[in-house]
């Protein structure tokens, strides 16, 4: 079982929700969130900020403005990640800097509240 993590764009969501639907993948946690990811920061300013440049740190605190995100939190079966994946790239991926990004990783187990329930019997697929 993976959590498949996925930051995007807020404008992206609700087509997002209907393809992962449509690929039979129902289940999904959304989170507003703010970021930024390298493109919107000069690498020679962040290089002066780490040597400690008073002036690059300023200037840097100044360029690096967060912009609105959605975090989506999916967990599915081992068999559902590559579908996941593939799904949310093809949704999301415009070839713009911006389109977001994609973190899979291992969940030790699941545990359905209301029936005790544990294990891939309480995910969706």
């Amino acid at each position: 079982m993976k959590e498949v993590m996925a930051v995007i764009r807020m404008n992206m969501i609700n087509q997002t929700k209907k393809e992962l639907a449509q690929a039979g993948i129902s289940s999904v946690t959304a989170k507003d969130a703010l970021g930024r990811g390298k493109g919107l920061v000069d690498l020679n300013l962040l290089k002066g900020a780490e040597q400690g440049y008073e002036e690059a740190v300023f200037q840097l605190g100044q360029s690096g403005r967060l912009i609105p995100k959605r975090v989506l939190f999916i967990v599915v079966p081992d068999k559902l990640v590559d579908l996941t994946v593939k799904t949310l790239i093809q949704v999301n991926k415009t070839g713009k800097s911006g389109d977001g990004k994609i973190f899979v990783m291992p969940i030790m187990d699941a545990v359905r509240v209301r029936t005790g329930e544990a294990g891939d019997r309480t995910l969706d697929g």
